[in-house]
């Protein structure tokens, strides 16, 4: 069953395979290393592809169906950075194209887009103005790449850019499987004064063959939760926090019924605190800051302002 469905859709998380074939995800990572000793398919982070993944770009059909749950939560998360009268640009991919959907209820955007499902997103948007890159399309994800899209972003200037990919590492950044996606990418960064990068879990500590952004031009990262035994998730996040990307996480459960997920600005959220002293992002919004929580801080004080008054009421 586990080969039936790499081979139907190219790329299945252990989530999802664990949850069709009604298992643990310790006994679907068992059985897909089995099967990856056979040479019968290719285990990556989170996942399992077909032989050859590492230059093998999955389609559009197979990604959307790849943890739904989490590029929801990640997409209810990232809307709340967008400010009214923003210009930014959006890159391509399923994640981005969640964003799309709710970057339409925030009125005077304007949205500078490679991706056809994102243009699509956001056609019926009111006050919304939505402006495409011109190119070639590549119709394995609706996106259009090439010089004619490149050369429409030069002398393009927006306060951020919303990019996905296929993989993140804190040594290369982030990256993607088709060369000429990856060079549009570069092109939407040099146009932003920020960068914020939308990747669930299953794509921390993969690498792809064509780098898109390198790590230190990453100034957010917006990811979901990993689970509680994926360790090389956790030391990933805690590497790419120490190179000074600033590290937002949001809960898979934050979404709502029918993938609209909770309205911008409400999402759970979490910062992580980064040790040592940050790198600067230059004309970043709180750059050079360790991130904490508003809630986490203010138990810190309450729990220290109780033991100072019960170690005076033991001195009386």
């Amino acid at each position: 069953m586990i080969l039936e469905m790499v081979r139907a859709n190219g790329a299945v998380s252990l989530r999802e395979l664990a949850r069709v074939v009604q298992t643990s995800e310790v006994t679907v990572r068992r059985d897909v290393r089995a099967l990856e000793a056979e040479g019968l398919l290719d285990r990556r982070h989170g996942g399992a592809v077909l032989p050859g993944g590492f230059t093998r770009e999955s389609g559009f059909p197979q990604k959307s169906h790849l943890a739904t749950a989490e590029k929801t939560a990640i997409a209810d998360l990232a809307a709340g950075l967008v400010e009214e009268g923003e210009a930014v640009v959006v890159g391509a991919g399923t994640t981005t194209q969640e964003l799309a959907r709710r970057l339409a209820r925030i009125p005077g955007l304007t949205v500078v887009t490679n991706s056809l499902l994102v243009a699509q997103a956001l056609a019926h948007a009111n006050r919304v103005e939505v402006v495409m890159t011109g190119g070639t399309l590549r119709g394995s994800n609706y996106a259009l790449v090439g010089s004619g899209a490149e050369q429409s972003l030069q002398g393009l200037r927006v306060s951020r850019a919303f990019l996905s990919g296929s993989g993140l590492t804190a040594e290369r950044g982030l990256s993607t499987s088709n060369m000429l996606s990856a060079s549009v990418d570069r092109a939407l960064v040099q146009a932003a004064a920020e960068v914020v990068v939308l990747a669930d879990h299953t794509k921390l500590g993969t690498d792809t063959m064509f780098q898109t952004v390198p790590t230190d031009v990453i100034t957010r990262l917006v990811t979901d939760e990993p689970p509680s035994h994926d360790d090389r998730a956790a030391t990933e996040l805690q590497a790419l926090a120490d190179q000074g990307v600033q590290i937002t996480v949001a809960g898979a459960g934050a979404a709502g019924a029918g993938g609209e997920g909770v309205p911008p600005g409400r999402q759970p959220r979490r910062d992580m605190p980064l040790p040592g002293q940050r790198r600067t992002h230059p004309g970043g919004p709180g750059a050079g800051a360790q991130l904490r929580s508003a809630g986490s801080l203010a138990e810190q004080q309450a729990g220290s302002a109780e033991r100072a008054r019960v170690a005076d009421l033991r001195r009386r």
